[in-house]
């Protein structure tokens, strides 16, 4: 009991108590002396263990809200420093994502820009488009930075969806000499380039060819224009070259530029083109462009092969190979060149007497089957073979 309860309490009541308790002289005393030897008597009756207890209560009560708030701080630093770490990480995360988009930027300017001399800005604009057979066109510019930004003007708002384009047209002139030109088709390209090779059909034929930007409105920057070339008939040949020019140099690089196949192999290169083009391709360009490999090293390996087909018969006769008419000698002599390809062939032959009496045909099956063989490279450590 507490103080205020037992002062409550009548003095009959309280000397009950105080017999109860063993509190000796209780009777001469008064309430307020009775009330407190009651309660130092009770104290001391106390058992030690309930009084710990209450004790400990107490503490618990006391202990209770403070650890509920340290509980508290330390969920609030911890999901600080998560919110803190998430930040960062996204900083990294954003900051990798902007580098990464610059770089992007860079590339895809470099690749819009056509300009091939950005420190003279006196070069005059200027493009030449060259014959190299009777299938392909090789075309070399030479463009100033400032034609790229009158470009970039003239554009506004196409000017980001623009792509660098080189634009064939086809050249005709009629029986009174006046001239039309027909666009053939435009090729996609890109900067950090200065030549390109375009793919035509139907020789002989006479072409033009325009470089500049195309927007997807069709809308067309010209930034120079070339020459007027015409390509030479196609067919063979009956002139045979001690030394033959290389066109496996570039055989990868002219299908990857006017197909856009970047990533196929050679074999797959070598049958597209024939299919784009509708004409068997010399297997000895594919065999030099399948060498190029080493090229990387200094060191390079090529091989040519076309076929020779020769024969004789009566001066003034008329010989035919694959349908084509073969100019003889005086002697009734001839020989003609052509391309081996790599697969069999067939060259129906066919001679008629002066008179046209008599008619003979020779067929030629030939096959051809190269393989061209992994690169070894040695390690230097290695003695070289002999």
């Amino acid at each position: 009991m507490t103080s205020q309860q037992l002062h409550s309490f009548s003095l009959s009541d309280l000397g009950k108590l105080a017999t109860k308790h063993g509190v000796r002289g209780w009777q001469s005393m008064r309430k307020a002396q009775l009330v407190r030897a009651i309660l130092r008597r009770s104290v001391r009756r106390f058992p030690a263990r309930q009084r710990s207890g209450r004790a400990a209560s107490k503490r618990r009560s006391v202990r209770a809200p403070r650890q509920a708030s340290i509980a508290r701080r330390t969920k609030a630093r911890a999901a600080e420093a998560r919110s803190r770490s998430a930040i960062a990480a996204s900083k990294r995360r954003s900051s990798a994502v902007a580098l990464k988009l610059r770089i992007l930027g860079a590339r895809a300017a470099l690749r819009k820009n056509l300009a091939t001399n950005g420190r003279d800005h006196a070069i005059r604009d200027r493009l030449v488009a060259m014959v190299r057979d009777p299938y392909w066109l090789e075309v070399h510019w030479d463009l100033s930075p400032r034609g790229v930004v009158r470009a970039e003007a003239a554009l506004a708002q196409e000017w980001h969806s623009a792509k660098p384009t080189l634009r064939l047209l086809q050249v005709a002139t009629n029986a009174v000499t006046s001239t039309t030109e027909r666009v053939i088709r435009d090729v996609e390209i890109h900067g950090g380039v200065s030549h390109w090779f375009v793919d035509v059909q139907d020789p002989p034929q006479t072409y033009r060819l325009e470089i500049g930007y195309k927007a997807p409105s069709g809308r067309f920057f010209v930034l120079a224009r070339s020459n007027t070339v015409t390509t030479p008939r196609a067919g063979a040949s009956d002139e045979i070259d001690k030394k033959w020019p290389d066109r496996g140099e570039n055989y990868d690089k002219i299908l990857a530029r006017s197909s856009g196949h970047h990533g196929s192999s050679r074999t797959e290169l070598h049958e597209l083109l024939e299919e784009r083009l509708r004409r068997p391709m010399s297997s000895s360009v594919f065999s030099a462009a399948s060498g190029m490999n080493g090229r990387r090293r200094g060191f390079n390996f090529e091989l040519e092969a076309e076929l020779i087909v020769y024969g004789a018969t009566e001066p003034g006769a008329n010989v035919t190979l694959q349908g084509e008419p073969i100019r003889l000698r005086s002697d009734g002599t001839f020989t003609v060149r052509y391309g081996l390809p790599n697969c069999r062939q067939l060259i129906p032959a066919t001679a008629k007497s002066a008179d046209g009496v008599e008619q003979r045909t020779v067929i030629l099956a030939i096959e051809r089957n190269t393989k061209v063989m992994e690169p070894l490279v040695r390690d230097g450590s290695e003695p070289p073979a002999t």
